[in-house]
């Protein structure tokens, strides 16, 4: 039998960093069976002994209200792994020993890992490991400091005795009067039926007398129903000895021996200990000041992602259209196929499709390393209670928003995340809204679309399409809250702020990867497959007599035709053309293939243009030598980040650095000046096209999400709801792009 050791705690107490200090390299991360909610096994090797770790969904109890309390009880249940190691803040011990207490109630193996003991030291508490262990039952307490590797050597030594020898906590007594009595009652009957062997009796008898929902369908669906007159009966003879229900005063009485517990084994200083922690949150959780504070961090984030990756952006754009489509080129053309279909697909297909899309990594990377950053730090949770205020003004709270953060990366595992939210309409509400961010996926569209129109200003660009999705969201939130859920309060919002921490760069890189890897595996399957499509649908003659398979004219291809025939649509917005418009339809596979589809549209339309190839080995050597240019531009950028900040302040104009000189200025991909030129030409004049490209990407931000993450908001909310969405955010996203281009034409 595989020895597997489960790691479960609190959010925001590290259990993660300890999970990937034991394991490194050696995991995987998938999903829950029939679940979304990410799945995170490791390898842990003890000598010649391989352990296998679960890192569990964090969790505040056991209680089976959220999707994250059913995955970790059921796991601790079901799967009966030898050991569960708690991982426990020191700084906020008795909070997280309420968890502690449920599992040990399981009778299963458990481990306390108490961490952030500095953080603890540094507030003046001192904890007696050695008597907290003997209070709950002779469990082994090991102190350790996750971020800094500090007590690991202690825990794995600790794990390796525990697996040679399983330790259970020794009754503690923690119930009493008649509580206690109708518990042992319980258990007695829960003893007479067979069926129920697999389960603790004990642990049975007091979720019953909870009204535990998953519990109370287990024993209806056992054929064991009498127990559940036997518990009603037990619940309101509790409830007349002692005015309380059942369920609350379990909860009383664990917090009673927790509270006892923690007075005999922590030492609070004399008086009240100001920390670092405390001191920053003063400010950025300011009433007044901590919304602001947000946005500027935001519109940083987005500076950064846009100005520093644009170098890399640059060298990779060169490298795949350029270097790798000229070797390709010349190999067809040495093997004779230089005028096939072949070349053709491999050409204007697979490389311009997916190399089209694959030139932005450098800026998925740099986003998702700032947002790594604000996550890591112990920031985002501050953003949630920042935005507290802000969401409750469209009915919600500021747990909402950490859905909606998520949305900034994907829209997908966004609508999942909604799942941690008790209320049905808050759950329906924020997927709803979560729409609306800016999810990493319309990120290359807005870069692209940035560099080409705005320069060194495409942040800004980039800021204000994240900026507009947070207030659509706002505005939607606003009428939904005065008329769909008219009278409905916000539910209560509590939260934990977690301590600041100086963020790992071993773990920011391993999220920059693990999130990036997920656009590459797209890159390599839809957008693959995406590509091939359209290509052929580029090659097929859309009417008699225009062409041939492969020799015919892209509008008058059966892809440029139907596009064609929805393009009027778009000519208020003023970009109602073929291109554009087929654009936007690829994009509901996904948002990526937009720019890939751009690229086979409008630089495949370009067949004048022959990029001229050296040897080998001097195109290798190039390639290499603007690599090291790039890099010299991006330190510059970063450079360039506060002088351009400054210079928003009116009358303040500061000098940017230029390492390079004149070579240092922004160079066009062929990407970009089609898309100049086209925006252009279809909307009248530089200014108008200008206008045009803003609404184009006004429309890209508001409509319809990708076809997954449609597919997820019909199996979270049902088909109704999703078929709202879908035409609330067509018809949103055509009147954001018309008017921002007939109002905006007028100032012009």
């Amino acid at each position: 039998m595989p020895i597997t050791i489960a790691l479960a705690g609190n959010p925001n107490v590290g259990k993660s960093t300890i999970f990937n200090a034991l394991t490194g390299s050696r995991q995987h991360v998938g999903n829950w069976p029939g679940k979304t909610v990410e799945k995170k096994e490791g390898r842990l090797q003890i000598g010649d002994q391989e352990i296998l770790l679960v890192d569990l969904p964090g969790t505040y109890s056991l209680t089976a209200y959220s999707i994250e309390e059913i995955i970790t009880r059921d796991f601790i249940i079901n799967e009966k792994p030898t050991a569960v190691i708690a991982v426990v803040d020191a700084s906020n011990l008795e909070r997280n020993l309420y968890l502690v207490a449920q599992l040990i109630e399981l009778e299963v193996p458990v481990i306390l890992a108490l961490n952030m003991t500095d953080v603890a030291t540094s507030r003046g508490l001192r904890i007696d490991s050695e008597r907290l262990s003997e209070r709950l039952g002779g469990i082994p307490v090991v102190e350790v400091v996750g971020n800094r590797s500090l007590g690991l050597t202690e825990l794995t030594q600790t794990i390796a005795q525990v697996v040679a020898r399983p330790i259970r906590a020794l009754p503690q007594g923690q119930y009493d009067g008649v509580l206690a009595s109708e518990m042992v009652g319980l258990e007695n009957q829960i003893k007479r039926y067979p069926v129920l062997a697999a389960y603790q009796p004990s642990w049975l008898a007091m979720k019953l007398l909870e009204d535990d929902p998953a519990v109370i369908e287990l024993i209806a669906s056992n054929g064991t129903a009498e127990l559940l007159e036997a518990t009603a009966a037990a619940q309101a003879r509790i409830e007349a000895a002692t005015g309380e229900d059942a369920e609350t005063l379990i909860a009383d009485q664990r917090y009673t021996l927790i509270g006892s517990v923690v007075e005999t084994v922590l030492e609070r200083p004399s008086h009240t200990i100001l920390t670092t922690s405390d001191k920053i949150d003063e400010i950025v959780t300011h009433r007044i000041w901590g919304v602001p504070i947000f946005l500027l961090l935001m519109w940083l984030v987005f500076q950064f992602t846009a100005n520093v990756s644009a170098p890399f952006l640059d060298w990779v754009d060169v490298f795949i259209n350029e270097t790798i489509y000229g070797w390709v080129s010349t190999l067809m053309l040495t093997l004779g196929l230089s005028e096939t279909w072949l070349a053709a697909l491999l050409t204007d297909g697979v490389i311009a499709g997916v190399g089209g899309v694959l030139v932005f990594v450098p800026v998925l990377l740099f986003l998702y390393f700032a947002l790594a950053l604000l996550e890591d730090s112990g920031y985002m949770a501050r953003a949630a209670f920042v935005m507290d205020r802000v969401m409750r003004w469209m009915g919600l709270h500021g747990k909402s928003f950490l859905p909606m953060i998520v949305g900034f990366g994907c829209t997908v595992p966004a609508v999942y995340a909604t799942r941690t939210l008790e209320s049905e309409k808050d759950r329906k509400l924020t997927g709803f809204l979560a729409t609306f961010m800016s999810c990493g996926a319309r990120l290359p569209v807005y870069v692209v679309f940035g560099a080409a129109f705005f320069g060194a200003a495409a942040g800004n660009l980039i800021f204000a399409m994240y900026i507009i999705g947070i207030a659509v969201a706002l505005g939607t939130g606003f009428a939904l809250k005065h008329s769909v859920y008219k009278g409905e309060p916000p539910a209560p919002f509590v939260m934990e702020l977690p301590p600041y921490r100086m963020p790992r760069l071993r773990d920011v890189g391993r999220q920059m990867w693990e999130r990036t890897e997920g656009f590459l595996i797209k890159a390599g399957t839809v957008i693959l497959a995406a590509s091939i499509v359209l290509w052929l649908l580029m090659a097929l003659p859309g009417r008699a007599n225009a062409g041939s398979f492969n020799d015919v004219a892209p509008q008058d291809s059966l892809f440029g035709m139907v596009s064609g025939a929805i393009a009027p649509a778009f000519a208020p917005a003023g970009f109602g053309n073929w291109q554009a418009t087929g654009s936007l339809i690829t994009g509901f596979v996904a948002k990526e293939v937009i720019v890939g589809t751009m690229s086979q549209i409008y630089v495949g339309e370009d067949e004048d243009e022959v990029v001229e190839m050296g040897s080998f080995a001097e195109e290798l050597g190039g390639a290499v030598l603007s690599f090291g240019e790039a890099l010299l531009l991006t330190v510059q950028e970063v450079l360039n980040i506060a002088p351009r900040t400054v210079n928003l302040i009116p009358g303040l104009d500061i000098g940017e650095f230029s390492f390079l000189g004149e070579e240092a200025e922004e160079s066009t991909t062929r990407l970009q000046a089609s898309l100049i030129n086209a925006f252009t030409q279809s909307a009248g004049s530089d200014a108008l096209g200008r206008l045009a490209a803003v609404g184009f990407n006004v429309f890209v931000l508001l409509y319809v999400p990708c076809m997954a993450a449609v597919a997820a908001m019909r199996q979270e909310f049902g088909s109704r709801w999703m078929w709202a969405q879908i035409g609330y955010t067509l018809t949103l996203a055509w009147l954001g792009a018309v008017l921002v281009f007939q109002i905006g034409r007028l100032f012009i």
